[in-house]
């Protein structure tokens, strides 16, 4: 896509300086400068095969930046998001388990007010229903994967067996260390809204807290902060279960792109193998704690 067609956006005031952002597993980001400061151009098609609609992003994007979590959106159009440039420090794992109890109380802000500023029909994030879909996908392009195929949907069937009733709240799901930023002031921000809707709060809670490698110790702080007292025995082995079902759909979720994407720099392969020993890892903790799946 590249400079020529940053340039042709119709949001630019005067001349304009573009770099590449690195780091992105699916989609290609720019820093570009023009005579009102930093922005940050984002390409990106639908995903149908990740269940990403950009116009969902876009609304999400705009409504968390209305709720006051995410940068302002200055433009979009299909394929492309323009958004303010934060100048902010991206966390690494060690960022976001440092202070748990920080994580877990912007979590339960950020799901309490964007409720109230999403518009349009309600997409919905269920990781269960994901996972068994990337399988379809998997089973139907004959990856190299689908060996693996049998023992994932069993972890779901037996995570999802393990969940309890939770309040619907309008969550994230894609909360990666490297979509938190901090900037100079000390606030906390949330980037890329591409899996946003309604779900309950675990997956988000699960997804943070695999994704960073909390330690058991540091995931009880943060679920006390999000829940206002330590969860109750069935509450804490649906977060183990959930903790399963996130590094799962983490793995699917890059065989999947190995078939259909092909970001620069991504890995797609060396991020399944990561998250599938995550997932072993975490699955000897949660049979040796609540006892085995079968």
């Amino acid at each position: 896509m590249g400079v020529e067609r940053i340039r042709d956006l119709p949001c630019w005031r005067g001349e304009i300086a573009a770099e590449p952002l690195r780091g992105g597993l699916s989609n290609e980001s720019w820093k570009v400068t023009d005579a009102a400061g930093a922005h940050v151009v984002r390409f990106g098609e639908d995903f149908p095969f990740h269940h990403v609609s950009r116009a969902n992003e876009v609304m999400a994007a705009r409504a968390a930046h209305r709720a006051g979590f995410a940068p302002e959106v200055e433009f979009a159009a299909p394929g492309v998001m323009v958004s303010a440039f934060l100048g902010a420090r991206t966390w690494g794992e060690a960022e976001v388990r440092a202070d748990p109890a920080r994580v877990g109380g912007y979590l339960r802000a950020f799901h309490a007010a964007m409720p109230r500023e999403v518009s349009g029909p309600g997409a919905i994030f269920w990781v269960f229903h994901v996972i068994r879909d990337y399988a379809r996908t998997l089973r139907g392009a004959r990856s190299r994967f689908a060996v693996e195929l049998p023992a994932l949907i069993t972890v779901a069937d037996a995570m999802e067996a393990a969940q309890v009733p939770l309040p619907i709240v309008y969550g994230h799901h894609d909360l990666l260390p490297a979509n938190f930023l901090e900037d100079g002031a000390g606030r906390l921000w949330l980037i890329d809204y591409e899996y946003a809707g309604f779900g309950t709060a675990m997956f988000d809670l699960a997804g943070v807290a695999s994704n960073a490698g909390m330690a058991a110790e540091e995931a009880g702080v943060l679920l006390a902060a999000y829940f206002g007292e330590r969860p109750d025995p069935a509450t804490l082995r649906a977060f183990d279960a959930m903790q399963c079902a996130s590094l799962a759909r983490e793995a699917m979720w890059a065989m999947v792109s190995e078939i259909f994407l092909a970001a620069p720099g991504a890995d797609y392969d060396a991020h399944a193998q990561d998250y599938l020993g995550r997932l072993d890892a975490a699955l000897d903790s949660y049979q040796s704690t609540h006892g085995k799946i079968t």
